[in-house]
């Protein structure tokens, strides 16, 4: 698509699309994350500076959003893990190849789910990957998120967090969550406390991760938001409904090596 649409796309990630839609988003409401706590937690890096998330999910396979990586050159993005600093510490990675799901729609940000091939890495306490989980998640569960996006309302002149941000949240029902007038899917999941908690810029492609049966299991990607943690529920990617198409295109997915 070339380095013009790439620009379009970051200018509009300081913006909303689709009457309050917002990509690239962010934590608000969070704290700074503990040392090798999230080792799956990547940064892509667009022109050396911190764009999106995504999680380690094999030795050679990074999962982030669509929209993180649909327009971009390649050569112009990098992956960076295992550390909790964008300013220090981890290894950059460049992304061998990019599979974008076919039916993603860049207009009503519908599967909106991406996984990136790099050279392969070895893990350690501070890099490791997050299995994908396959289970059924309804509304009330505990979660948490992880980002290096904007922390507080004022997108105009705030700046990235150096320290990766954490924050616990609580999913809601698809029905509770279309009861704000959001357009959403079975194919999607959403999460909401209250207002002054949630994601916005440069969160997207993060991991939304759940304990399930004693492990820590993937559920989400983030997506998409309405205005940034003002009292809407934010919206993820749900795994559970990609776990196919992720197991075609790697053939990786939840290995214990």
């Amino acid at each position: 698509m070339g380095t013009l649409r790439a620009t379009i796309l970051v200018i509009t990630a300081l913006i909303t699309v689709n009457e309050g839609l917002s990509l690239q988003n962010r934590i608000i409401g969070g704290t700074n994350a503990p040392d090798n706590q999230y080792p799956y937690m990547v940064s892509i890096s667009y022109l050396g500076e911190h764009n999106c998330g995504g999680s380690v999910v094999d030795h050679e396979w990074i999962v982030t959003a669509a929209h993180c990586v649909d327009g971009f050159p390649l050569n112009d993005l990098t992956i960076y893990i295992g550390s909790t600093k964008l300013s220090k510490g981890g290894s950059k990675h460049a992304i061998i190849e990019a599979h974008i799901h076919e039916q993603y729609d860049s207009r009503t940000i519908k599967n909106d789910v991406a996984i990136l091939k790099i050279a392969p890495i070895s893990y350690s306490t501070a890099v490791n990957f997050i299995k994908l989980g396959d289970d059924s998640v309804g509304g009330g569960q505990d979660c948490t998120l992880t980002g290096w996006g904007f922390t507080s309302f004022n997108v105009i002149g705030d700046t990235i967090p150096d320290d990766l941000q954490q924050i616990s949240l609580k999913t809601i029902t698809v029905e509770e969550c279309q009861g704000y007038k959001l357009s959403v899917g079975m194919n999607q999941l959403c999460t909401f406390t209250k207002a002054g908690e949630g994601f916005c810029v440069h969160d997207s492609g993060g991991p939304l991760v759940m304990n399930i049966g004693g492990e820590r299991k993937q559920i989400g990607i983030v997506s998409w938001g309405m205005h940034c943690a003002r009292g809407y529920p934010d919206v993820y990617s749900r795994v559970s409904s990609y776990i196919e198409w992720f197991h075609r295109k790697c053939n990786c997915l939840n290995r214990s090596d």
